[in-house]
């Protein structure tokens, strides 16, 4: 690479990039375009000459911008929050740049280290109890996504108790989770050879809030061992409200925080393995008022929170602790003859494929370690509590609107609400409320997506987006206030 070229190319893309965050409250939030457009506007063979880079950037701006959907837009209130930051931005960059393939420990010492040195901070930080640093049995490794995480400590939990009763248990082995459950669990039962009966989402309803029953769980453990079936796995979220993690402190729908610490029992009395999801709200967690939601988690076999979506690291970033580390490895490793060395086969070190489902893997810890030395506890603290404020204020509009009503107890920055029907006919509020999401959507303002709880469609309202601010907010409500507006009139 000729050092000068980069510069040059480099720093047009730096601009390019600043202009677009300079300039993105000009485009619609969710992408206006239809299927198949840019198939239309591209050629339908690569080039045989090169290009200009301006040339490349003036086809992003005029024929792939239109078709980006901005997770980084102020009026981005969807699904949940992809933080981007500098900082965050910066250690991409300098990963990209080092481009190393940082496997085993060899592979480049410094990749591996800063790992487990920046999964212990975190750690720290939230307070987790020492069996899952690295200094103990356990430790911390950054996956790509909670899915990924799920994956493999299933995967661990799986081969521990195959050890033990030979492969012919594996079709009565059975995973608990809530019906608020996020389908990475379904996908990972489905990978694991788990039998899709056997993975059991248990009912909740709005009288825990969506949180799992410990009671409904025992009785769930208690029957399958009548049956001869075999439970081996309990998931639980910090915050999701349906669809996002497993047994949860929090869902992704909903925000539902299951007793970590009553189910933490449950599955150490059965032998279970019991991991706790808190991919969105973890972050919140580094906050003392929040800790508590993740009282319990001394009970978990392996602990999972995303960096990338509410503490400003750049997708992907997603930080898994386990107790054991011996149990992910002695499931996922692999020691062919050309990956051998001295280190590794002395157990000097930790080689980072052995805990993970690929091979191959990114220097991400660069920019979760540059996150948390340029911004600092106390701003990273600052930054998610203006969130909970921010979400606290759109809930309180939300509550002095007699058409409108809060569905959930809002927890951290996650407001579930729906427009009433005025009938007050379920059915005909469903096709409502579905109306309205597609209404406030189209209008290109802002984007929100939905749920079902209770069979009810219910809107989501997430705040999260670096550069939301108040006024956002206030836009916010006002483009929902004046399509239900419309709505209502039209009735």
């Amino acid at each position: 690479m000729d050092s000068e070229q980069l510069r040059e190319n480099a720093h047009k893309m730096v601009d390019f990039i600043a202009d677009y965050y300079k300039s993105i409250e000009n485009f619609p939030v969710l992408s206006q375009v239809e299927p198949g457009y840019l198939r239309e506007l591209l050629p339908d063979s690569a080039p045989n000459q090169p290009e200009t880079l301006q040339n490349v950037l003036d086809d992003v701006q005029a024929k792939i911008l239109p078709g980006v959907t901005h997770w980084q837009s102020p009026s981005y209130f969807a699904y949940y929050p992809s933080n981007s930051s500098v900082a965050g931005f910066l250690g991409e960059m300098l990963s990209a740049g080092i481009n190393m393939v940082g496997f085993s420990w060899i592979t480049s010492p410094a990749a591996t280290e800063l790992e487990m040195i920046v999964l212990d901070w975190l750690g720290k930080l939230l307070k987790l109890p020492e069996g899952f640093l690295s200094t103990g049995q356990g430790g911390g490794v950054i996956q790509g996504t909670a899915s990924e995480s799920v994956l493999v400590v299933l995967l661990a939990a799986r081969d521990r108790v195959l050890t033990k009763l030979g492969k012919n248990a594996l079709e009565k082995l059975v995973v608990y989770a809530s019906d608020q459950t996020h389908s990475a669990l379904q996908k990972a039962c489905k990978i694991g050879g788990i039998h899709p009966e056997n993975c059991k989402l248990l009912k909740t309803d709005s009288s825990t809030n969506y949180a799992l029953s410990p009671g409904l769980l025992s009785k769930a453990i208690s029957d399958d061992i009548s049956t001869g079936l075999i439970p081996f796995f309990l998931c639980a979220t910090v915050l999701q409200l349906s669809g996002y993690i497993l047994i949860s402190v929090g869902t992704t729908s909903s925000t539902a925080v299951d007793p970590l610490l009553a189910l933490g029992k449950i599955a150490k009395n059965n032998g279970i393995w019991f991991h706790v999801d808190a991919a969105y709200a973890g972050s919140a967690c580094i906050c003392p008022e929040y800790r508590c939601y993740i009282d319990g988690v001394e009970e978990a076999d392996s602990f999972n929170m995303n960096a990338h979506k509410w503490l400003l690291t750049n997708f992907d970033c997603s930080a898994l602790w386990v107790k054991d580390r011996n149990a992910l490895i002695q499931a996922l490793s692999t020691n062919p003859e050309f990956l051998k060395n001295k280190a590794s086969q002395a157990n000097m070190v930790v080689d980072y494929k052995d805990w993970q489902i690929p091979l191959g893997r990114r220097f991400r810890s660069l920019k979760l370690w540059m996150v948390m030395r340029l911004y600092g506890l106390e701003n990273l603290q600052c930054y998610i509590r203006n969130h909970i404020n921010l979400a606290k204020y759109f809930e309180g509009l939300v509550a002095a609107d007699s058409r409108f009503e809060v569905v959930t107890p809002r927890i951290f920055s996650l407001v579930c609400f729906r427009l009433l029907p005025p009938s007050n006919n379920e059915d005909h509020g469903n096709n409502l409320n579905r109306d309205l999401l597609d209404a406030v959507n189209s209008s290109g303002k802002i984007f929100i997506s939905h749920t079902v709880l209770s069979g009810k469609y219910i809107l989501r309202f997430a705040v999260g987006a670096p550069l939301t601010e108040e006024r956002h907010v206030i836009a916010a409500w006002k483009v929902l206030q004046d399509e239900s507006t419309s709505l209502l009139g039209s009735l």
